[in-house]
């Protein structure tokens, strides 16, 4: 695995990626480093989707990501301030670009930018001490990397316009109840759980996880009639694969199927 100054890669099992924001000093807060490894790191992941499954994402120490590093924006010109946003877009947009199924261990506070990166992913389970917020408006900006996209296809506009506009933090109970988290962990349990859940998925077809995730994303912004095309579209991509012929020959001969992504 190749390595960053401020973000970890491990492989914790097979085919899958445990990416760990590692600048726990400062609550895992995303300077221009972070940014550049992240870009980095998800522009990897998209070039060679075949090289891993699922991709987990999780924070060092006791918090998932605190945002900006505000302490290093201090002082920024117009121009700095743009410039390091771009690299947190192209990151963002990395992240979301990204093939693979990603899912989002939030193991303690996802604010701004850090619940922005969460919400890239296809899904989030969290401890049950997380809390978020999209606290940007309180600092004389909204957000910039998908936070006024991705929470309301989240949580739905009226409920994401009240996060939105207010900036108040709210708790893990009401992110489940609202749809944005799908598992609430014991902070001791919470890797584990989720790495079993990459397991499931990295041991299904690697081209029908990929499909499916395309399938759902593009679909949301479509019509039904075009939505229901674009499957057509991907289904009929996995016809003529090995892992077609080798699920259906492992389901008749009563075994676990082997795949191989092609």
């Amino acid at each position: 695995m190749k390595s960053y100054e401020t973000i970890k890669l491990e492989q914790p099992q097979e085919h899958t990626v445990l990416l760990t924001l590692n600048r726990p000093e400062v609550a895992n807060a995303m300077n221009t480093q972070m940014g550049l490894d992240l870009l980095d790191a998800f522009d990897g992941f998209c070039a060679a989707p075949n090289a891993q499954r699922c991709i987990v994402v999780t924070g060092a120490g006791r918090v998932f990501c605190g945002g900006g590093d505000l302490k290093q924006r201090n002082g920024m010109t117009d121009e700095q301030w743009q410039d390091q946003h771009l690299i947190f877009e192209r990151a963002i947009r990395a992240m979301i670009a990204c093939p693979v199924p990603v899912i989002a261990a939030v193991n303690g506070a996802a604010y701004a930018g850090g619940l922005e990166m969460a919400l890239c992913a296809d899904f989030i389970y969290a401890v049950e001490t997380a809390r978020f917020a999209l606290t940007e408006v309180t600092l004389g900006i909204m957000p910039g990397a998908g936070g006024t996209q991705n929470l309301p296809r989240a949580v739905g506009s009226r409920r994401a316009k009240e996060i939105l506009l207010t900036g108040k933090p709210f708790s893990v109970q009401q992110a489940f109840e609202w749809g944005m988290v799908n598992r609430i962990c014991k902070p001791e349990s919470l890797l584990a759980e989720t790495l079993e859940t990459a397991s499931v998925i990295a041991g299904n077809a690697p081209i029908s996880t990929r499909q499916i995730k395309q399938s759902v994303n593009m679909g949301a912004g479509m019509d039904l009639h075009s939505a229901m095309m674009l499957e057509i579209e991907a289904y009929n991509r996995m016809v003529p694969t090995e892992d077609r012929r080798e699920g259906v020959r492992a389901f008749n001969e009563k075994r676990k199927p082997v795949y191989r992504g092609r």
